[in-house]
């Protein structure tokens, strides 16, 4: 009896192992249909180097950080200025039979020459028909007809654990093809908070950039954009730019050759537990405002400091990084819906949209305000009144300034913050002085959450104070 039971173990084992190999996807008719239409793109810049400036290191190319400074930095210099050319090496797909090509802004930017390779060996010369750098999205022309294309697939139906494709020239390696799966959807990256990135562990290297990310029907999904790395190398995390938006993106650069994004003038940030339980919101949801521009849009429309925006334009806003790419989706001026949760209630405003201007940077920081003597609060929190010079400086009706944080701090306030606000169950009470606000803040029972409105710097944020009960 038992040597029949191992006899039948030994037989069955061979056939599940079989039956669990069947399962695994076969990329090779994917590869074969769809990878003539992936290309090599290269690039050439003049760059002119100057004495002054620190020298490129004397590094092998195949270390990690070669890259990084030939990208930041001249290589070596003599006393003469002179003139160099770099090259760089990149991915992209082609969109239309008669030559348009999808790959990253960052591929072509400030490039002199492009050079795209097919897979059959011929070569052209492409122009830039137009790039965004918010989005790293570029459309570039090559002249000729005929060309394979590739299938274009809708990213919003790809579900975490589904297997994709790469295909690029990591290295300048032509047509590598990579699988891995969806890790994460709707992923938002730091200074990246137009594009809902897909995240995949399918292996992207250096110069699988602008090329594309394919789901198993072989329709491209996402162009692959951008790494996580700490060496320059693939480390399992990369991310790919949806397709849709790259689509629109490119749709606006062949038709007027730039990108016109909504704005409507609001500084917003996440909504936790704490901040929702502060407001009386029953979860965490939309995007608190922090901060409104005078004159803007919002500002038109009524939307004031501490509103939650719920909804725009009809669409739910689930998380602050969902607000920007609403936004910046809604063609400017038009005049659009909103719902914000302002005081324990749901109310619906109008705002008429305008458009994104240039990037302006940060104005320099203020010089903080000699701080005065006081005795701390129950937070620990030493403050003074604005001085009517400061107020105007600071362009500000109310407020209390931070002097000194004693003892352990309940919450991230630091010396040189301006309150504005103290926030407990959805009720806004601005501070107009010391002693007001600390008179209001011991009306409320220690042992509560409660939630200030607080200015640092040029930025106005909202921070929570866990309660505390006292033995």
């Amino acid at each position: 009896m038992r040597k029949t039971l191992l006899l039948w173990l030994v037989l069955l084992l061979p056939l599940g192992t079989h039956a669990q190999a069947r399962e695994l996807p076969d990329f090779t008719e994917l590869v074969e249909q769809q990878g003539p239409a992936v290309v090599n793109i290269s690039t050439a810049q003049t760059v002119r180097a100057h004495p002054q400036l620190p020298q490129m290191p004397n590094l092998d190319e195949d270390d990690p950080f070669f890259e990084f400074f030939r990208r930041f930095m001249p290589p070596n210099q003599g006393e003469t200025p002179h003139e160099f050319s770099t090259r760089s090496l990149g991915s992209g797909f082609i969109i239309s039979a008669d030559g348009y090509i999808l790959t990253n802004a960052h591929v072509v930017n400030d490039a002199d020459e492009i050079n795209v390779r097919l897979i059959d060996k011929r070569e052209f010369k492409a122009k830039v028909i137009g790039a965004d750098k918010r989005t790293d999205v570029a459309l570039i022309k090559i002249d000729a007809a005929g060309l394979p294309v590739v299938k274009l697939g809708d990213p919003n139906k790809l579900k975490v654990g589904e297997w994709v494709l790469a295909i690029g020239s990591p290295f300048g390696f032509d047509n590598t093809v990579t699988a891995g799966i969806v890790s994460g959807k709707a992923r938002s990256l730091p200074q990246e908070n137009l594009v809902p990135f897909i995240q995949t562990d399918a292996a992207v290297n250096p110069g699988n950039s602008g090329g594309p990310l394919f789901n198993l029907r072989g329709e491209v999904v996402g162009i692959n954009s951008q790494i996580y790395s700490r060496t320059g190398g693939y480390m399992g995390l990369s991310f790919a730019i949806p397709i849709d938006i790259a689509l629109d993106v490119q749709s606006q650069l062949r038709n007027s050759g730039r990108v016109s994004r909504g704005r409507i003038g609001v500084v917003i940030q996440e909504v936790t537990k704490e901040l929702a339980d502060s407001f009386g919101l029953s979860k965490p949801q939309g995007a608190l405002v922090n901060a409104v521009e005078k004159g803007g849009p919002a500002d038109k429309a009524g939307v004031e400091v501490s509103d939650i925006i719920l909804k725009f334009n009809g669409k739910s806003v689930t998380s602050s990084g969902e607000l920007p790419r609403i936004v910046g989706a809604t063609r400017p001026g038009s005049k659009v819906s909103m719902q914000v949760w302002r005081k324990g209630a749901a109310r619906e405003l109008n705002v008429t949209v305008a458009e994104i201007p240039a990037d302006k940077r940060a104005g320099a920081e203020r010089k903080q305000p000699k701080p005065a003597e006081a005795a701390a609060n129950r937070l620990g929190l030493v403050l003074s009144d604005l001085t009517e010079v400061q107020r105007k400086e600071l362009k500000i009706a109310n407020g209390v300034l931070v002097d000194e944080v004693r003892g352990q701090p309940r919450g991230d306030v630091r010396k040189g913050d301006v309150i504005l606000a103290l926030i407990h169950k959805g009720v806004n009470t601005e501070a107009r002085s010391a002693a007001q606000f600390n008179q209001a803040l011991n009306a409320i029972d220690k042992s509560v959450t409660l939630t200030l409105h607080v200015r640092r710097g040029e930025n106005q944020s909202f921070i929570t104070i866990k309660g505390q009960n006292d033995k």
